[in-house]
């Protein structure tokens, strides 16, 4: 056997097939949970010193708080969705860095933007709606099926590490390209999921469809709009959902 035959037999020892909770859409995994929970955590790290060392991390208590008791439920039902859940090291923040929107990294790592919930006005129930689509991301684990795309997307003989993956992505725009299929069907289930859990955890659906009314109403085209269905979709979607969910 030749070195780098093992090489690729040792990166494929975690390869795995799962199935999205609820939704079960079945993801193959080329690396391990714990591999990309642990680089996603350096990743999230070196976001959360950045924001520390400009002022803007936590900077707004009261609308933090808010975001930390209304995330806690929906963390709570995400677990219970998905048990697994329970053993990660959950972690919610808030930034007022105008940049930043609403991210999730894997292993329960959220950041959500004050500017961005305070541009959009959300109520309660439309903020527990986008914290709960990024905790659906988290238990979906689409960050680890992105990086294992590009990974067996990688044209070179010799495994990539998850570093190395995460890296690719955000400089490379042709692999952007490649994985824009599947991001968009990340958050069309984000966007499920995410209903069903802030559902589960007694947030009515009404919130929920005027999030993606308000979503709908401040659309316009980013240089991300190509890795998100439309808005007018996506709120057609909840108000499918909502009647739904509302009959269960």
């Amino acid at each position: 056997m030749g070195w780098r035959t093992f090489l690729l037999l040792v990166a494929f020892s975690h390869a795995a097939i799962a199935q999205v909770p609820v939704l079960g859409r079945y993801q193959d995994f080329a690396y391990s949970s714990d591999a990309v929970q642990s680089q996603a955590e350096i990743a999230y790290g070196d976001l959360l010193k950045e924001l520390r060392g400009k002022g803007k991390l936590d900077d707004e208590p009261d609308l933090n708080r808010r975001v930390q008791q209304i995330a806690a439920g929906l963390i709570a039902k995400a677990i219970e969705r998905k048990p697994a859940a329970a053993a990660w090291r959950w972690e919610v923040h808030t930034t007022s860095g105008p940049d930043q929107a609403a991210s999730c990294f894997a292993g329960g790592k959220l950041v959500f933007g004050t500017a961005y919930i305070r541009r959009l006005e959300l109520n309660d129930g439309e903020l527990a709606t986008l914290i709960a689509h990024e905790a659906a991301h988290a238990v979906a684990e689409h960050q680890r099926e992105e990086l294992s795309q590009v990974f067996y997307l990688n044209t070179g003989s010799i495994p990539i590490s998850v570093a190395t993956a995460m890296a690719r992505i955000d400089s490379d725009l042709s692999l952007q390209i490649k994985l824009a299929t599947l991001l968009k069907i990340q958050e069309s289930e984000a966007d499920q999921l995410g209903m069903i859990l802030a559902h589960d955890a007694g947030w009515p659906t009404t919130n929920m469809v005027s999030f993606y009314n308000k979503l709908a109403a401040t659309d316009a085209p980013t240089v991300l709009s190509w890795t998100y269905p439309s808005a007018a979709s996506r709120l057609n979607m909840a108000q499918i959902l909502g009647v739904i969910l509302n009959r269960q």
